[in-house]
């Protein structure tokens, strides 16, 4: 394998490894309840149908690593922390709502194909 394959796989990988941040069950539905501004972790939990908190804080984590997600822990009793978009999570929304759009308008014939293969 030459350096530039090698370069490539490892920028597959990556991108791989992206793909399956915002591709996974809850991190879209967390972006897109941030769409409107900083939330708290209540909020956020009751607007996030069926996620468990523990579920919520790692979904969180993850965003906040990666740079989409920012955590803003205010002093107060009892201490509030809210979440947002940061920059790069907001250039997140667009193609998220795109590719939504796409399976609620396509919806109906994956559903039908899938019919159709599971009787065969």
């Amino acid at each position: 394998m030459t350096r530039a394959d090698e370069a490539e796989e490892a920028v597959c990988q990556e991108v791989l490894g992206i793909l399956a941040l915002v591709g996974d069950k809850w991190s879209l539905l967390v972006v897109a309840q941030l769409r409107d501004g900083p939330v708290r972790f209540g909020e956020l939990h009751r607007a996030v149908r069926g996620i468990s908190q523990r579920m919520l804080t790692l979904t969180l984590r993850k965003l906040e690593r990666d740079g989409l997600v920012s955590r803003s822990v205010h002093a107060s009793v009892p201490p509030r922390v809210d979440y947002a978009l940061t920059a790069l999570g907001e250039s997140l929304l667009g193609p998220a709502l795109a590719l939504g759009g796409w399976a609620a308008e396509h919806r109906p014939e994956i559903a039908a194909n899938r019919r159709r293969y599971d009787a065969r």
